[in-house]
């Protein structure tokens, strides 16, 4: 599993999550909301040390990653993390990875 994070975005986790020493953003899935791929579920978000990521990228010394546990929630996407710039908060694209 791919992650991208858009330099906007970066910058919005960068000043608002606290993020400090091991630790990293870890995206997961959540009961209630929506998103492009599950309808009743959305994306949270954490900040936490990974145990065993099935993705991650490191942008300005900040790690982001899904753990194994969010697997039925990720699973045959890529993230792509932008920045709604009317709502002020990350927003979240899925792209479905090829598996020829």
């Amino acid at each position: 599993m791919k992650i991208e994070i858009s330099e906007r975005a970066q910058k919005w986790f960068e000043q608002e999550m606290g993020i400090s020493g091991k630790k990293g953003v870890r995206f997961l899935g959540k009961v209630y909301g929506s998103s492009q791929i599950h309808e009743g579920f959305s994306v949270g978000l954490d900040v936490d040390e990974p145990v065993s990521p099935i993705g991650k990228a490191e942008y300005n010394g900040i790690l982001y990653y899904v753990e194994d546990a969010d697997d039925w929630f990720f699973n045959g996407y890529d993230l792509h993390v932008g920045f709604d710039e009317k709502q002020r908060e990350p927003e979240y694209n899925f792209i479905a990875q090829n598996k020829e």
